[in-house]
């Protein structure tokens, strides 16, 4: 009788998910249908999606964060922080290597913006069919879609919380908000030619992604992966720790043909990139911008924006505002309101919607997606429950300037 209840229940859950898949639009919920409706059951997965927090709970995690903001890091240290940050993520690359974080393999389900358009449909078909197969074995596993994700990190998790996964569970928005490049008369032969200027990495290439931070590369060869097999795709990675470029270029799949890696630290505005403005398709900031000082944030999606060519995507997801990462720091490592040193001397800041929506708009570009993902991680052995918020956007840049600016 258990044997039929459980096979029941499968099919249901197969039943749900075939539903979701089966629309020409994105599923609201492309890994999440984890609702904790029991409280009782909380322990008995590791993630819960679609999370709700009471008036009760908001405010415990606001005294918490005041709390823990009361006493700052002097001066003096602030100041090593900001000079010396490049030093101390060179420091982390060089202990973790590329060890540390798992392949960012979730990106193309929260970012399908990131492959030009033929190729973004293939991969559905191909994910659509792939789904299924794996669905039987994925709802064995504690965390579904992606066994072990939440392994990522988990002995620095523990103090520091470092680098939140995945999908933005519940919000959907209107795909009719970013109109595709080739969509768009004024840019289709800017897609479809090279870019006529003197020769540059990837000059050659029709369709171009610039990833922001790339680390280790956990982002950048989950796309390589990709877009190796995509005709005219070029992808530039870039991070302001040398350590971190040279673990890319040593990589076994880093190739110069499709691929080129850089030392760049986006925060110097004099600092030129080995491309011209205005040739993005798509860039990336995936855990970028916290580690940069709030006064600077400002400049960076601004200069950033530059590169994008018209109806560039510009992709974002960091840390939100309450995150168990930001309510766990001690006494004595914040450096201002809602940014914090951690122990190994990387420094992280916790976003609001209205901060990231104020920064992109500011910058001109529309704001397509900007929402809150909100999650109860749980810790079965240790029966500790953590509330994980993070941030989610999706930002345009305008096929033509808005008619004001030029007045």
């Amino acid at each position: 009788m258990n044997v039929i209840k459980r096979l029941s229940a499968s099919y249901l859950r197969k039943s749900k998910m075939q539903q979701r898949c089966q629309s020409n639009r994105r599923p609201i919920a492309p890994l999440g249908s984890r609702i904790l409706t029991d409280p009782t059951k909380v322990f008995e997965h590791n993630m819960w999606d679609h999370m709700q927090w009471s008036q009760e709970e908001e405010e415990r995690a606001r005294e918490k964060a005041t709390e823990n903001s009361l006493v700052r890091v002097q001066p003096e240290d602030q100041d090593k922080y900001e000079r010396e940050a490049s030093k101390y993520w060179n420091e982390f690359y060089k202990t973790h290597k590329n060890n540390f974080f798992k392949d960012r393999n979730w990106l193309f389900l929260e970012f399908p913006e990131i492959l030009p358009k033929g190729r973004k449909d293939q991969m559905n078909k191909e994910e659509k069919s792939s789904y299924h197969v794996k669905l039987n074995a994925t709802n064995s596993c504690t965390n579904v879609g992606f066994p072990g994700m939440f392994e990522e990190g988990k002995d620095y998790c523990q103090n520091n919380l470092v680098d939140g996964l995945t999908s933005v569970q519940g919000h959907s928005y209107n795909k009719n908000q970013a109109k595709p490049v080739t969509d768009n008369k004024h840019v289709k032969n800017c897609e479809q030619e090279p870019v006529k200027q003197e020769s540059f990495p990837g000059s050659g290439a029709t369709y171009r992604i610039l990833e922001v931070g790339c680390g280790a590369g956990n982002s950048a060869f989950p796309i390589l992966k990709v877009t190796c097999n995509t005709p005219g795709a070029f992808l530039y990675c870039c991070d302001f720790a040398s350590g971190a470029v040279e673990l890319v270029k040593s990589h076994l799949s880093y190739n110069s043909a499709w691929c080129s890696a850089f030392v760049h630290d986006v925060c110097d505005d004099s600092l030129p990139y080995p491309f011209p403005d205005e040739i993005q398709d798509v860039i990336l900031l995936v855990f970028v911008l916290s580690a940069i000082h709030p006064d600077r944030m400002q400049g960076v999606v601004s200069r950033l924006a530059k590169l994008l060519k018209p109806g560039g995507m510009m992709l974002f997801r960091d840390y939100g505002r309450y995150d168990t990462s930001q309510l766990r720091f001690k006494k004595g490592c914040c450096l201002s309101e809602n940014f914090y040193v951690r122990g190994d001397g990387t420094r992280v800041y916790f976003f609001t919607e209205d901060e990231v929506h104020n920064m992109f708009t500011l910058a001109g570009l529309v704001e397509v997606q900007n929402v809150v993902d909100r999650r109860l991680q749980v810790n079965r052995k240790k029966k500790v429950k953590m509330q994980r918020v993070w941030i989610q956007g999706k930002f345009q840049k305008p096929f033509q300037p808005p008619q004001n600016s030029h007045q």
